[in-house]
C-alpha cells in the first residue's frame, strides 16, 4: 500500500522552476515564438524513472509485511510493534527535512540521492540478514538498526527525487513534457506500491526457507535486491543528467528569519515596537523575506490540524493489518494473506483520480462543494467514516473472540479421554465447584464432550482439592485426587489419561497472534507410538511435529486438511484459520483410535472483503484530502515558499504517526473497537476545528494572487493541477 500519504508529497512544477509558475511555463510553452525551438524528450528520464520504481518497490514491500514480522518473528506484542511501525514512519519524514537541507544546501540533489540511497540499501540488506533465523542475529537490536536505516535513506531522498527529474526540463520550452514526467512519476509511485504490495506477502507466507514454513528473509531480501538495483540504475544514468549547484536552502533561511525576529521581540519590544513581530527581522533577512514569511505562516495556521488525517490513514498498515489477521481470506482456494489487504489503497488511487476529476467533483459542485478548502475538509470526514466503518467490523468480530481469563481468573481446563463419565467435586465455590464431565466415546465426535472450562476466582486462593469418580466401573477409567493449581490470567489444563496420572500444562487461552489455527493432540494409549502430521493438501509445507504421543505442544498450522498418522493407523482432519482445537485420541483395546475434535476457540468466520468498505472510503478521503490541500497551500504561498511548504506538509505526516504512538502507546483501550471509535472521534472534532480555521482564514496577496483566484474558481478547473500531485513517494 503506497502511504498513500504519498498523494501529498506531490512534487509541484514549483519545485523545479525558479523563475515563475506553472501556469506562466506552460503558457509560454504553447506559445508560437518560445516553443519554435523543439528540444527532445531527456533520455536521462528513463534512469530517474526506473529507480523511483525500484525504490518504491523496497519501501513498501518492506513495509507491507512489517508488522507481522514484528509480532511472529521478533514476538513484539501488537501495540509495541504498532508504536514501532508508527515510529519508523515518523523518522522518515522527519527525515525528509534533512535531506531537503543537505540537497540545498550542501551536497545537491545528485549526491544526496546518491549517499542516502547507499544508506538505505544498507539498511534493507541488513533487514533481509536478521530475518534468516540460522545466523542467531541478535534481531531485536538488528531490526531496530535496520529500519533506521532506512527511515533515513528513504526520508532523506524523499524530496529530492522528484525535483532531480524537473531539473532534466528545459524551461518554459518543455513544460508540457515536464507534467508528463509528473503524471508517469506518479504512476510509477503506485506500481512499485501495487506490486511490491501484492508480493511481498506471498513471499512471506508461500515460500519455505532455513527450515521455516515462510521467509521473511527473502520477503525483505527481493525488494532489499531492487533498492541496489535502483541505485545501479540510478549511476548508470549521470552522463545523462543535468546537475544543477545547491543554491541554499529556505527552509533553512525562514526558520533563521523567525528565530531573529523572536529573539529581537523579545529584547526591543518595548523599545522599538512593531506592528508584526516578524518585522524585528526586516533589518537582517529584508523586507522580502519577511513579507513571504508572513504569508507562509498564515498558510500553514491550516495545517494545525492536519496530522490527525494521517494519524488515522497510516494505521492501515498496522492495525487494519492485524485486524485482516482475525478474519477468514480464502476465495474458493485462494487464500487473502491478511498483508494484501494494503494492495487494495494504491489500485484505488490509479481508478480514483480520474474518476474525480471526471466524476466526482462535478457531482460535488452540484451540492456546493466546489472550494479546496471545502474538499479538504470533506476528505477529512471520510476518514473518520472509514475509521467507524473499521470500529463496527472489530465489534462484530469480537463476537468470535474466546473469552479470556482476566486478572484474578483463572481458566480451569479438564480433558477427560476415558470410555466413561467423572463425578468431579472440588472445594471451588459456587457452581464451578461440583459438576458431571462427559468421557470420550464414539457416539459422541465433533461435539462439545470429554471437556469442559471453567472460570476460577483466585484473588483469594489459588490451590483448590480435587477428587475425580468414574460414574461406572472399568479399568480404564481410574480415580483421580489432587490439586488444581491455578493462577490468575491463565488457563490450566489437566488431561486424564488411563495411567492413573493427569497431566498438567498451561495452554494458550487466545488465538494465535498469526491468524494461523492452532492444534493440539492428547493421546490415551498404553504405549508410546509414533506421532506424525502431514499437510495433505501441501505436502511440501513444513509441519512443526514429528514425534510421539508423550508430545503434547500445540502445533501452529495452516488452514488446510492433515493426514494424522498414529502407530500403524491414520486419520484425516481439517482445521480452518482462527480456530484453535484438541484432538483427544484414545486407544481401544483392539488397536484402533477413538478420536475426538474439541473447538478451544472458533475459527474465523467473518471474510477479510468485510474490510474493502473501509479501505474505499479511505482511500477517497485521501485524494480528496492530500491532492487538494496541498494544491490549495501551493497556490496561496509565494514562489519562493513552495518548497517550504512542502517540508511543512511532510512534518504534519510525521506528526500525525506522533499522535498514534501516544494514543497507542498509552494501552488505555482493552478493546480495539473502542480505539477505532476513539480516532474516529477525534477527526470528526479535528475538522470541525479546521472548518472554524477555514472560515477565518483571509488569503494575503501575493504576486501568485491570480493563481489563488484560480483555484477558488467555482466552475472546479483548478483541480487540473490534482494532476500533477504525488504520494508522499
Amino acid at each position: 500500500m503506497a502511504n498513500n500519504s504519498d498523494t501529498n508529497d506531490k512534487p509541484n512544477i514549483q519545485d523545479v522552476k525558479d523563475d515563475g509558475n506553472a501556469d506562466t511555463a506552460i503558457a509560454e510553452a504553447t506559445d508560437p515564438e518560445t516553443s519554435a525551438k523543439k528540444y527532445p524528450y531527456p533520455k536521462s528520464i528513463f534512469f530517474i524513472i526506473s529507480n523511483e520504481f525500484c525504490e518504491r518497490f523496497m519501501y513498501y514491500g518492506m513495509r507491507t509485511v512489517l508488522v507481522l514480522y514484528l509480532t511472529r518473528k521478533l514476538f513484539w506484542d501488537d501495540d509495541t510493534a504498532t508504536i514501532i511501525y508508527h515510529l519508523f514512519t515518523t523518522l522518515v519524514y522527519f527525515f525528509s527535512v534533512l535531506g531537503a537541507i543537505l540537497s540545498d544546501s550542501w551536497l545537491g540533489k545528485f549526491k544526496t540521492i546518491l549517499y542516502l540511497s547507499i544508506v538505505y540499501s544498507c539498511g534493507s540488506i541488513l533487514m533481509s540478514f536478521t530475518a534468516i533465523p540460522d545466523w542467531n542475529i541478535p534481531g531485536k537490536e538488528f531490526t531496530i538498526l535496520a529500519l533506521f536505516l532506512i527511515a533515513l535513506g528513504s526520508g532523506g531522498i524523499k524530496p529530492c527525487v522528484a525535483a532531480f527529474g524537473g531539473d532534466q526540463f528545459k524551461m518554459p520550452e518543455q513544460a508540457k513534457y515536464m507534467l508528463t514526467f509528473f503524471s508517469i512519476f506518479y504512476f510509477t509511485i503506485n506500481l512499485g506500491s501495487f506490486i511490491s504490495t501484492l508480493i511481498t506477502p506471498i513471499l512471506r507466507s508461500d515460500v519455505k526457507c532455513f527450515r521455516d514454513d515462510d521467509c521473511y528473509s527473502l520477503a525483505f531480501g527481493v525488494p532489499g535486491a531492487l533498492m541496489v538495483t535502483s541505485i545501479i540504475i540510478f549511476v548508470l544514468g549521470k552522463t545523462l543528467y543535468k546537475v544543477t549547484a545547491p543554491s541554499g536552502n529556505m527552509l533553512v533561511k525562514v526558520s533563521r528569519c523567525i528565530s531573529h525576529a523572536i529573539s529581537r521581540k523579545m529584547k526591543e519590544r518595548k523599545s522599538n515596537p512593531k506592528a508584526h513581530w516578524l518585522d524585528y527581522a526586516v533589518e537582517k533577512h529584508g523586507q522580502q523575506l519577511v513579507n513571504e514569511t508572513k504569508v507562509l505562516l498564515n498558510v500553514l495556521v491550516l495545517y494545525i490540524p492536519l496530522p490527525v488525517f494521517w494519524s488515522l490513514f497510516d494505521q492501515q498498515g498496522s492495525r487494519w493489518t492485524f485486524q485482516a489477521t482475525r478474519m477468514m481470506g480464502f476465495i474458493g482456494s485462494y487464500e487473502i494473506k491478511p498483508d494484501q489487504m494494503q494492495v487494495v489503497n494504491p489500485l484505488l488511487i490509479l481508478v480514483f483520480i480520474p474518476l474525480y476529476d471526471v466524476l466526482f467533483y462535478p457531482l460535488l459542485s452540484k451540492i456546493g462543494v466546489r472550494r479546496p478548502l471545502q474538499k479538504l475538509t470533506l476528505g477529512g470526514i471520510l476518514a473518520g467514516v472509514a475509521f467507524l466503518c473499521s470500529a463496527i467490523v472489530e465489534l462484530q468480530l469480537e463476537k468470535t473472540y474466546p473469552v479470556l481469563p482476566g486478572n484474578g481468573i483463572s481458566q480451569l481446563r479438564l480433558f477427560n479421554s476415558a470410555p466413561c463419565s467423572y463425578n468431579v467435586i472440588t472445594d471451588i465455590p459456587g457452581e464451578s465447584g461440583s459438576f458431571v464431565l462427559e468421557g470420550l466415546s464414539a457416539s459422541l465426535e465433533d461435539e462439545r464432550f470429554a471437556f469442559t472450562d471453567r472460570y476460577v476466582d483466585v484473588t483469594e486462593r489459588t490451590n483448590f482439592a480435587y477428587t475425580m469418580t468414574p460414574t461406572t466401573v472399568n479399568a480404564e477409567c481410574p480415580q483421580f485426587q489432587g490439586t488444581f493449581n491455578l493462577r490468575s490470567e491463565t488457563a490450566m489444563s489437566y488431561f486424564m489419561s488411563r495411567q492413573d496420572q493427569i497431566y498438567v500444562f498451561e495452554d494458550e487461552p487466545n488465538k494465535s497472534r498469526t491468524g494461523d489455527p492452532l492444534l493440539r493432540i492428547l493421546v490415551n494409549s498404553a504405549n508410546v507410538l509414533p506421532l506424525k502430521v502431514t499437510d495433505i493438501l501441501h505436502p511440501d509445507k513444513l509441519v512443526r511435529f514429528d514425534g510421539n504421543t508423550t508430545q503434547r505442544g500445540l502445533i501452529q498450522l495452516v488452514s488446510s486438511t492433515y493426514q494424522i498418522d498414529i502407530g500403524s493407523r491414520n486419520l484425516e482432519y481439517k482445521i480452518t484459520q482462527g480456530a484453535v482445537n484438541l484432538l483427544l485420541l484414545r486407544e481401544a483395546s483392539d488397536g484402533s483410535f477413538v478420536s475426538g475434535n474439541i473447538v478451544i476457540a472458533e475459527p474465523n468466520t467473518m471474510h477479510m472483503l468485510w474490510l474493502l468498505p473501509q479501505y474505499i472510503i479511505m482511500t477517497l478521503g485521501e485524494v480528496m484530502y492530500s491532492v487538494t490541500g496541498l494544491a490549495f497551500s501551493y497556490a496561496e504561498a509565494p514562489v519562493s515558499m513552495k518548497s517550504v511548504l512542502q517540508s511543512c506538509w511532510l512534518l504534519t505526516v510525521a506528526f500525525g504517526n506522533v499522535i498514534d504512538i501516544i494514543i497507542i502507546g498509552a494501552r488505555g483501550f482493552s478493546s480495539q473497537a473502542h480505539e477505532f471509535f476513539l480516532f474516529a472521534g477525534l477527526m470528526f472534532v479535528d475538522m470541525v476545528i479546521f472548518m472554524i480555521l477555514a472560515y477565518r482564514y483571509k488569503s494575503i496577496p501575493t504576486a501568485d494572487s491570480q493563481k489563488t483566484e484560480q483555484n477558488d474558481e467555482p466552475d472546479g478547473k483548478k483541480e487540473g493541477l490534482d494532476n500533477v500531485a504525488f504520494k508522499n513517494d
